[in-house]
C-alpha cells in the first residue's frame, strides 16, 4: 500500500541535492577541490548536535604529494587507486582528548574535563560515537557544496593512526574521496528500505 507522506520544510529541490539525487561516487574529474570548500562546509555542519557538544570530529585534508603517497599503502587494495585519483582526500577522525576543550564548548558544567580525564574508555567510546554522528552530517555538508564524497572504511586504521597521528589522540573512523563526480562515477542505486520496514510506534 502506498501511503503519502506531508511535505517537509526544505524545498524538494534541496532536498533531491542532498539525498535523493546525491550518490556515492567511485570516480572523480580533474577539477579540483579547495581546502577552502572544505572549511565553508565544516562551518556549516558544525551546528549538528553531538554528546555534551563535544565535537569530537577532527577533519584532516590529503592533497597530492608527499602526504597522499604516505595515506596510499594503508588504503585496501579496492580502495587505493581511488584514493589516489581523488582530487581530495580527508581522513575523518575521533579525538579520544575532546574532554580538554569541554570547558569552552559545554561551559556550564564546569567540572566535565576533570570527571572525564581518568575514563580513557568512555571518552574513546563517546568520541567514536559523536564523531559517527559529525561523519554524517559531514557527508551531507559535501553535497550540500555540490561535490561528491566517496566514504571509506577498508583502509588499515592503525597504519593510517601512526602514519598521521602518532603521539596523539586521534582514532581514524572513515576516509572520504571528495570531487566532482566522473561519467562512471556511480552504479545503479541500490533499494532502500522505507518507512513503514524502519519506523515503528511503540
Amino acid at each position: 500500500m502506498t501511503v503519502t507522506l506531508p511535505e517537509l520544510a526544505l524545498p524538494r529541490a534541496a532536498q533531491d541535492l542532498l539525498f535523493r539525487e546525491a550518490r556515492t561516487a567511485n570516480a572523480f574529474t580533474d577539477e579540483p577541490v579547495t581546502v577552502d570548500e572544505i572549511r565553508a562546509v565544516y562551518d556549516l555542519v558544525k551546528f549538528g548536535p553531538t554528546a555534551m557538544n563535544c565535537q569530537p570530529l577532527r577533519i584532516t585534508l590529503v592533497t597530492d604529494g608527499e602526504a597522499r603517497q604516505r595515506l596510499l599503502p594503508h588504503m585496501s587494495e579496492g580502495n587505493r587507486a581511488k584514493t589516489g585519483a581523488a582530487p581530495l582526500v580527508a581522513i575523518l577522525a575521533a579525538d579520544v582528548d575532546f574532554h580538554e576543550t569541554l570547558p569552552e564548548i559545554f561551559p556550564h558544567a564546569p567540572g566535565m574535563r576533570d570527571a572525564l580525564e581518568p575514563v580513557a574508555d568512555q571518552r574513546e567510546s563517546m568520541a567514536r560515537l559523536s564523531a559517527g554522528l559529525q561523519i554524517g552530517y559531514f557527508i551531507v555538508g559535501v553535497r550540500a557544496a555540490g561535490l561528491y564524497a566517496g566514504p571509506m572504511t577498508g583502509f588499515d586504521a592503525a597504519g593510517v593512526d601512526k602514519e598521521f597521528f602518532d603521539g596523539t589522540g586521534l582514532r581514524s573512523l572513515v576516509i572520504v574521496n571528495i570531487g566532482h563526480p566522473a561519467e562512471d562515477a556511480y552504479r545503479d542505486r541500490l533499494p532502500r528500505l522505507d518507512a513503514a520496514s524502519v519506523v515503528t510506534v511503540a
